[in-house]
């Protein structure tokens, strides 16, 4: 009874987790009040040495269960204290008050689907895989079409590939609907390049309007885009050149008078004064007969965003854009 009121002691007077720790020491370990105890066991016979062994086991469970107890209460008074002093005081006043800001991207995004919205235009979307027909079959890209190699694509294992444009969202909202169809596809679509003016995924949003033959014009497409672009940057020029694409015919390049030197002529514009902006055109008939559409007309366009988000912002490396630089996303505040 000496032998565990001494223990019992020295595990109530430890005060800390390295207190507890020489307790342990000096109670379990090799030199310690219980080996010492077993050690004596040898000196002993018969029933006394049986009955002084079950004395000692049944002293070391309960000094062991002492221990523990009272590990587990040093041990959250512990972790209780390391709180109150790592505690924060929100309720603290803080005069430095930062706005957050959204991506100069999704600003523009969110721009250019506000306005098309608000031109009766439904916003659809699709999915970032496709199949080859989507992709490029049904918009007048058969295979080994020379066009083709205009948008470098990942392909996968099963020939289902990461879409190179939101086009084929078109082509689903065609074949799912009747016309009339007045609607745009934002989205994220990936290309294999990289550089000052490409990055592998970029984003855009591609317009179409379908309806009964004839009801839709090139004047009608030229119409909602020049006032779109000066609802994006202001007092500018704007010019329709003629262009190629395998999906509308006839088909046009977009262009704007210079935003930095107001069409004199500088760098950026490579002094012609003009900047290119966007495609569009006449949807092809191919593109309807892939669909099943018959005596309707109509027209699309495509606008990257990333294109519109450099020219507004002046911003020079289309990749500083995806580099998440807190101190270019700070400008934007």
């Amino acid at each position: 009874m000496e032998d565990l009121k001494k223990a019992s002691q020295l595990i109530d007077q430890s005060a800390s987790t390295d207190d507890l720790e020489k307790a342990r020491v000096e109670i379990f370990g090799k030199k310690g009040l219980l080996s010492k105890g077993f050690v004596k066991l040898k000196d002993l016979q018969g029933d006394e040495k049986k009955v002084e062994a079950q004395r000692l086991n049944e002293l070391k469970d309960t000094l062991t269960q002492l221990f523990d107890t009272r590990y587990v209460e040093i041990k959250n008074k512990e972790i209780e204290q390391k709180l109150k002093e790592d505690a924060l005081d929100l309720t603290l006043y803080q005069n430095s008050h930062q706005t957050a800001a959204l991506h100069p991207v999704v600003e523009t995004m969110d721009r250019i689907i506000e306005y098309f919205v608000s031109m009766n235009f439904s916003i659809e979307t699709g999915p970032l895989v496709e199949d080859d027909f989507h992709n490029f079959e049904a918009l007048n890209l058969p295979k080994n079409h020379p066009a083709r190699d205009m948008q470098d694509t990942f392909y996968f294992a099963d020939n289902s590939l990461l879409r190179t444009h939101t086009s084929p969202v078109q082509i689903r909202k065609m074949m799912s609907t009747k016309p009339p169809i007045r609607m745009i596809a934002p989205g994220v679509v990936f290309r294999r390049d990289y550089d000052l003016t490409h990055t592998p995924m970029f984003h855009q949003v591609e317009g179409l309007v379908v309806d009964v033959k004839d009801k839709v014009n090139f004047a009608h497409l030229k119409s909602i885009l020049t006032e779109f672009l000066l609802e994006m940057f202001g007092d500018v020029k704007v010019r329709f050149r003629p262009s190629f694409f395998p999906f509308t015919e006839p088909s046009s390049e977009v262009d704007i008078s210079c935003i930095f030197c107001k069409g004199k002529g500088c760098r950026v514009c490579s002094n012609t004064g003009w900047i290119e902006i966007l495609g569009c055109g006449i949807v092809d008939p191919n593109v309807f007969k892939s669909v099943g559409y018959e005596d309707v007309s109509g027209y699309a366009f495509g606008i990257g965003i990333e294109r519109l988000a450099m020219l507004i912002h002046e911003i020079p490396d289309l990749r500083s854009l995806f580099e998440g630089d807190i101190r270019l996303l700070e400008q934007f505040r």
